[in-house]
C-alpha cells in the first residue's frame, strides 16, 4: 500500500475508477511478497506489481471485470515449475490474489494515509469470503490499539482486532478463519529509517543504496561543508545538528538503524550515547577492533550500561573482506538488512 499510495491519491483526485489487487498467498520463492499490490484504472493505467510478469496481464483483465461488476474476486494461479523458472523462481507453486474496487478503502484511506506518513504501521482487515454486505469494507487497526473503518463484525470485533494487532506486531500479514468468515489482514509495516551520522565518503554510497532498498534515509552532520544536498541528493533529510541533539529529535524507534561514520570521538561518542539507550534496532560504528574497548570506556563515562554497550555493532558491517568505500557501504547495508530480518530478542 505504501508504494502506491501517492498514485492512488492522484487517481482518486482525478476521478479515476480504480481496482486494487493484493497478493494474499504465494509459493515459497515468490518474486513479490504477501501484501504486494497492483492498481488498475478503468482507463487502463497501472501501478505496482503482484508478480514478475507471469500473471500480471491476467490480473489486470480480472481487475477490469471487478470494476464493471463492483464485486471483488479471489484469484488463484497455479505456476508450473518450468514457468516459475522463467520468472526467476526455484520451483513452481501457487499465487493467490484478491482484487477489489478501490471504493473498499474509502472508509479508511485518509486515516491510513495519515498514519503511514507519520511512520506508523497499519493493519487493514478485509473479508475475502463471507456475506456480500461485508465485502468492499475495511477495518484499519493501528499500533496504539485504535481502529477506523466501515467493516463491522458484531460479536467478533474484539477478537479480530486482537489477532490483527498480533500480526501487526509481527510485521507480517495473513488470513484469519473465524465464524464462517475468511479475512485477510494486510500489514503495512513502519518504513525502516537509516540514520547516518557523518556525511563522509562511505555515506555517499550507503545512502543511495539504502534508499533503493526501501529505507528512509537521514544524514546527520553539523559540518555544513559535508552535509549538502549536492552530495546527498537521495537523502530523505539532511540534519546539520550535533548528533546527540539530532538523534533525540528523531525519536528513534524499533524501525530505526543508526550508522556512525565520522571516525571522530567528538561526534561519534555523543551519537552512540544517544543511539544505544534508545529503541533503535541497530547501532554500529566505524573503527578498528583495537579501538572498540577504548570507545566503550568513553561511553561508560557518559553513563551507558553494559547492556546498552552490548548492542554496539563494532567494527560495523558484515566481514566481506572489502576495503573500498563502496565495499564497506555494501557490508554495512548487508548487516543492517540482516538485523532487520532477524527477529528481535
Amino acid at each position: 500500500m505504501r508504494d502506491i499510495l501517492p498514485i492512488l491519491e492522484a487517481w482518486k483526485s482525478q476521478g479515476e475508477r480504480i481496482a486494487v489487487a493484493t497478493v494474499i498467498e504465494t509459493w515459497g520463492s515468490s518474486p513479490r511478497p504477501v501484501g504486494s499490490k497492483l492498481a488498475v484504472t478503468a482507463s487502463g493505467l497501472i501501478e505496482g506489481s503482484v508478480s514478475a510478469g507471469c500473471v500480471e496481464a491476467a490480473v489486470i483483465q480480472e481487475a477490469q471485470a471487478v470494476l464493471e461488476s463492483g464485486v471483488p474476486r479471489l484469484l488463484s494461479y497455479g505456476v508450473s515449475t518450468g514457468r516459475a523458472l522463467e520468472v526467476g523462481l526455484a520451483c513452481g507453486g501457487t499465487l493467490k490474489a484478491f482484487v477489489e474496487p478501490f471504493t473498499a478503502f474509502a472508509g479508511v484511506f485518509d486515516q491510513v494515509k495519515a498514519r503511514l506518513e507519520a511512520r506508523e504501521p497499519v493493519a487493514l482487515v478485509g473479508v475475502l469470503e463471507g456475506p456480500r454486505e461485508l465485502l468492499n469494507r475495511k477495518l484499519a487497526v493501528f499500533a496504539d490499539g485504535s481502529t477506523a473503518g466501515d467493516l463491522v463484525l458484531p460479536g467478533l470485533s474484539g477478537e479480530v482486532t486482537g489477532r490483527a494487532g498480533a500480526l501487526l506486531a509481527g510485521e507480517a500479514g495473513g488470513t484469519i478463519e473465524l465464524a464462517g468468515l475468511r479475512l485477510f489482514v494486510d500489514v503495512v509495516p513502519r518504513v525502516p529509517r537509516l540514520v547516518v551520522v557523518g556525511a563522509v565518503h562511505i555515506a555517499e554510497f550507503l545512502v543511495p543504496m539504502a534508499a533503493l532498498a526501501g529505507y528512509e534515509t537521514v544524514v546527520v552532520d553539523p559540518r555544513a561543508a559535508f552535509a549538502t544536498r549536492e552530495r546527498f541528493p537521495n537523502a530523505s533529510a539532511i540534519v546539520r545538528r550535533w548528533p546527540d541533539e539530532a538523534l533525540a529529535a528523531l525519536d528513534l524507534d524499533e524501525a530505526s538503524f543508526v550508522v556512525v561514520l565520522t571516525h571522530d570521538p567528538k561526534l561519534d561518542d555523543p551519537a552512540l550515547g544517544a543511539a544505544l539507550p534508545s529503541r533503535a534496532r541497530y547501532a554500529g560504528v566505524l573503527g578498528s577492533r583495537r579501538s572498540v574497548e577504548q570507545r566503550k570506556d568513553r561511553l561508560r563515562e557518559l553513563g551507558l550500561t553494559e547492556d546498552q554497550l552490548s548492542r554496539l555493532r563494532a567494527p560495523i558491517g558484515l566481514p566481506l573482506g572489502g576495503r573500498s568505500a563502496v565495499e564497506i557501504a555494501v557490508s554495512i547495508l548487508a548487516e543492517i538488512i540482516q538485523a532487520r530480518n532477524t527477529p528481535a530478542s
